[in-house]
């Protein structure tokens, strides 16, 4: 591409379009202006979120359906502060994001002029790269550059910070083929004497396990971990960001880990004699179900080599990409004799199905509502489980199938993410069906995002479990504080089938579950959005 005279907001948005980017979530504020006016020429699809937290949110889940970057846009000052919780949410999830944010004038930098704010020194914690542009010839070199750091490695979200001069300043601009970082070199190819220590452990191990973490989706490699896994005969347990990475009926599949994980699934890996970590961190809520596991083999995978030996002991460590090392384990793997294993985890699977409690009058058990849910599904439906009880009921009761998908906050665990991310899910994905999960807290901190979703027409649907309180803190305060229960209530709270109707959406309230059914098919059949409240039992427990 020649080089041609243009503005720098004419240049970002030139840069946007070479990226393959053609729809964006934002808010705009004076800073961030010129660069408006040129999306507005060249037309690519703005979504306006209410709150600049829930653009980059939103951004996530469209990131996180595509496998590619994602943008949010935010002005300066409180505009860009809004921003960190969804910028430290994905860098904690690894979710590939492109922050884009106003700044006062390059000269007014640094003299705490209004809506100033160091948005790049704020966010360091939270971003795997900055950039402060001071000199508009650099422009098409940051951008080239930010979207292959936010993809490549271990994806994470990258924060561009615009000053408003800058933007207007016009320059010769050509956007690179390629990108050179001498000091930024990912692994892709995993070491070939490594992969042939690994081949030789699964050949040894009589009580191999995989351990399918999130890394599989940033890799685009869950159809081969569920590949070795039947070729080798070694059974799957997931960590809570890699559910869905293999469908929840199938026969070596043991269910997810970790504090509030099944009973079959932390059986298991506290009984394996090798493990095999799949772009998994093992974070501390899956630690803590690992209490046998000394004497095991531990073969960690993942392409940060920062992550690997961390938070749990590892034997053979293996950097690079996930598909890449999955591709060259396949190609040594056979198949495996681990039949009395494997049935002994079936049989720890089956055992651990226990029925579901009778609820009380006027209420609905959440995990019976859910488990209905997900029997009724479509094929490649997107469910967005939010933070609190909701997150768990979700997480260990929708059984998710056919190419289904799971997203949630898991390393941070943010309230409020789940109604975003449902709306940047059903914008990459328009044709799949996409349900947010929510209790009645979270909903409160994101519920202003049902007019983003009437706005632009973007029709995901909203259940809503309603139990009038912040119930894992209610769960902690009288499991562990002798039943003090304290700024748990959220009297005060709308009726949110009227709230929702307000914004033009149909809803219904469930509160027995002969209605479930019913409910369920009117929300998966609704053509827009549909809204279903689920009434819940103020005391209702998080497990079984």
């Amino acid at each position: 591409m020649a080089a041609e005279k243009m503005t720098v907001a004419r240049a970002m948005v030139m840069a946007l379009k070479a990226e393959g980017i053609s729809t964006v979530f934002g808010y705009p504020g004076a800073a961030i202006c010129p660069f408006y006016d040129e999306m507005y020429k060249e037309g690519i699809r703005h979504v306006l979120v209410r709150h600049e937290a829930n653009g980059g949110h939103a951004a996530s889940g469209y990131a996180r359906i595509t496998g590619r970057p994602a943008v949010a846009i935010a002005t300066s000052g409180p505009g860009a502060t809004n921003l960190i919780t969804a910028i430290a949410t994905a860098y904690m999830d690894s979710i590939p994001m492109v922050l884009i944010t106003g700044q006062v004038s390059s000269d007014m930098i640094g003299r705490d002029v209004f809506q100033e704010a160091d948005i790049t020194g704020a966010a360091e914690p939270f971003v795997k790269h900055s950039y402060l542009v001071k000199d508009p010839n650099e422009t098409a070199t940051v951008f080239k550059n930010a979207f292959y750091i936010a993809g490549s490695g271990r994806p994470g979200p990258v924060l561009i910070d615009m000053p408003f001069d800058i933007q207007k300043i016009e320059i010769d601009f050509e956007y690179p083929d390629s990108v050179n970082i001498r000091s930024y070199k990912p692994s892709v190819e995993g070491n070939k004497l490594q992969i042939k220590r690994a081949i030789a452990a699964i050949e040894k191990s009589e009580r191999p396990l995989i351990c399918a973490g999130g890394g599989l989706f940033t890799a685009n490699a869950a159809d081969l971990m569920v590949e070795f896994a039947e070729r080798t005969n070694i059974p799957v347990v997931n960590t809570m960001m890699g559910l869905s990475s293999i469908s929840a009926s199938h026969p070596l599949y043991c269910g997810m880990i970790g504090m509030h994980g099944g009973k079959a699934a932390n059986y298991a890996i506290n009984h394996c004699d090798l493990l095999i970590l799949l772009g998994a961190r093992v974070g501390d809520r899956a630690v803590t179900a690992i209490n046998r596991l000394e004497g095991a083999t531990v073969i960690h995978i993942d392409v940060d080599p920062a992550e690997i030996g961390k938070n749990l002991p590892v034997t053979i460590p293996v950097v690079g990409d996930l598909k890449n090392i999955l591709g060259q384990l396949l190609q040594q793997a056979e198949n495996y004799d681990h039949y009395e294993w494997v049935q002994k985890l079936a049989q720890e699977k089956a055992a651990d199905v226990k029925p579901v409690e009778k609820a009380k009058d006027g209420c609905v058990n959440p995990k019976e509502f859910i488990r209905m849910l997900g029997e009724s599904l479509p094929a490649n439906a997107v469910i967005c489980a939010d933070v609190g009880q909701n997150q768990i009921w979700t997480c260990t009761n929708i059984n998710l199938e056919n190419g289904g998908r799971l997203l949630t906050s898991g390393g941070m665990g943010t309230m409020g993410y789940s109604v975003p991310a449902s709306v940047g899910a059903k914008a990459a994905a328009p044709d799949r069906e996409v349900i947010a999960i929510c209790g009645d807290g979270s909903f409160q901190m994101q519920f202003m995002e049902l007019a983003t979703m009437m706005q632009h027409g973007i029709y995901s649907k909203i259940i809503v479990m309603v139990n009038n309180r912040l119930g894992m803190v209610r769960e902690v305060q009288t499991n562990m504080y002798e039943d003090r229960q304290m700024a748990v209530s959220l009297d005060g709270s709308p009726d949110f089938i009227k709230l929702a109707e307000a914004y033009g959406i149909p809803a219904e309230r469930v509160d027995d579950i002969s209605q479930a059914q019913q409910a369920i098919d009117n929300l998966l059949s609704a053509p827009e959005s549909y809204f279903v409240e689920v009434r819940v039992d103020q005391d209702e427990k998080t497990l079984l």
